[in-house]
């Protein structure tokens, strides 16, 4: 076993115990098995490295990886938490627990604010949530004109931005989900559906 172990590790770099995991995260031990199955199937994708990159994450996101998305982007980055231009194991199933439906309200607004806090400045401004919007509207392939555009960003910051100083922070963000609980509709990934029930079953 402990061969086995250390042939794993070589491979995949980043690869630590299910249990471990299990213990550390919302995931039970099968859906840690199930998700390093869907992690190797990824990362062997363009590089058979056993790590996750770039390209690799926004082929497995949007089974696209000429296109570049701001949104596949943005998760990567939040996702690279060493920030090491790839993605581990150990990273990948820390950062995919935040979707699990166990996982607090808390750590999934958390989560969203990062998404379009673009820049880390510690608030959301109107220019990051119009880039956003933008770059999933043209994943759905759904086109709007900028005057429809401009109406959802006045509407969005007319809710949202209570003490209107043109930005949005936690506390405002957090208020502002709480009363629209779609907006973590955000949060689902696409490259879970259709792999082992375990790992589909946790997307909202």
């Amino acid at each position: 076993m402990g061969c086995f172990s250390s042939k794993v590790a070589r491979q995949f770099p980043g690869h630590e115990d299910p249990v471990a995991l299990a213990s550390q995260t919302a995931f039970s031990v099968s859906e840690v098995e199930a998700l390093f199955e869907l992690y190797k199937s990824i990362s062997s994708s363009v590089v058979d490295d056993g790590l996750i990159s770039k390209e690799e994450f926004q082929l497995a996101l949007f089974k696209n990886r000429k296109k570049e998305n701001l949104f596949a982007n943005r998760i990567f980055e939040l996702f690279d938490v060493k920030h090491k231009g790839v993605i581990d194991f150990s990273d990948f199933v820390r950062s995919l627990n935040v979707f699990h439906p166990n996982a607090s309200q808390e750590d999934k607004i958390d989560f969203s604010f990062k998404l379009y806090d673009l820049d880390n400045t510690g608030f959301i401004e109107r220019q990051e949530v119009k880039q956003m919007l933008i770059a999933l509207l043209c994943e759905s392939e759904m086109k709007l004109a900028d005057e429809t555009v401009e109406i959802i960003l006045d509407k969005t910051f007319l809710d949202a931005d209570v003490n209107r100083d043109g930005k949005i922070d936690k506390s405002e963000w957090e208020n502002f989900v709480c009363r629209n609980p779609s907006l973590l509709k955000i949060m689902t990934l696409p490259l879970l559906e259709g792999h082992h029930n375990n790992v589909s079953e946790f997307c909202f």
